[in-house]
């Protein structure tokens, strides 16, 4: 059986830390994101300092605190246009808490941020059941664990 031809996407990626360039190649930041596209997609991806991404986050969602991700969703439909940001610092925090490796955290908060940039959403609990269960599909396809059944 053959699987479906993935979407395009047309990826900037930018890393305020070059450790992070290192450890998260290119090719496994694209196919990672193409696994959680639906439609064609131009996204931004940019790995930030934990300062920034308070600011970002503040300025635009009136809360005063890194997050992991932030996705800024311009656009869903016929192509996804959005920019993720993640903020290093909390990215390796949370990983180091949950005691996993720090690009598979990273690879499920891009596929999150991929699915919010596409109309996901988490706020109400059958919205936020439908994301989950979307976001395991796409970590179990990549070869990574369930992050809902900790």
């Amino acid at each position: 059986m053959s699987r479906s031809p993935r979407p395009e996407l047309s990826l900037s990626l930018q890393f305020a830390d070059a450790r992070h360039r290192a450890l998260l190649p290119r090719h496994k930041v694209s196919r990672c994101l193409r696994a959680a596209l639906e439609l064609p997609a131009e996204l931004s991806v940019r790995f930030v300092d934990d300062a920034e991404g308070q600011a970002l986050n503040r300025d635009f969602r009136g809360k005063d605190y890194a997050t992991n991700v932030l996705t800024f969703d311009y656009q869903h439909q016929p192509v996804v246009l959005a920019d993720l940001v993640l903020a290093a610092g909390v990215v390796e925090r949370e990983a180091a808490e949950l005691g996993i490796a720090v690009a598979d955290h990273i690879t499920h908060l891009l596929v999150h941020g991929a699915l919010h940039a596409q109309g996901y959403d988490h706020e109400a609990e059958d919205e936020a059941a439908a994301m989950e269960a979307r976001e395991t599909e796409i970590l179990l396809g990549l070869g990574l664990a369930d992050p809902y059944a900790r």
